[in-house]
């Protein structure tokens, strides 16, 4: 293994080797937000994006959020309930590995879906 000259190369390369023997995904510094940042060019840009990131439904949930639409106002506009909208957000935010609705939409507004 070899080492960055910040010293955080060993300590990646650990964590990388843990999360293999656990049996779990591990993704460098960084790497999610440039994911997350291509999927919401994706997004903006009207492309398909393969359905084993977000479904349709979660797609069209991730729009409306982006458009500063309360969970309360989403269940309404497409009748489903309340609790639906909030199991929704929580695969989003899952998937996209972020913690609240505040950083998906400070990550919307750098991908361009909605403006500041």
């Amino acid at each position: 293994m070899g080492s960055r000259s910040d010293g955080r190369g060993v300590a990646t390369e650990v964590g990388a080797c843990r999360a293999a023997m656990r049996g779990e995904t591990f993704l460098y510094p960084g790497a999610e937000s440039t994911l997350v940042r291509d999927y919401l060019d994706r997004l903006r840009r009207g492309e398909r994006v393969p359905a084993s990131v977000l479904t349709a439904r979660e797609d069209h949930v991730i729009k409306l959020i982006a458009e500063g639409r309360s969970s309360r106002e989403i269940a309404r506009d497409l009748t489903i309930a309340l609790k639906t909208v909030e199991s929704h957000l929580a695969n989003i935010l899952a998937k996209l590995g972020m913690r609240d609705r505040v950083e998906l939409i400070r990550c919307a507004i750098r991908a361009g879906l909605i403006e500041p």
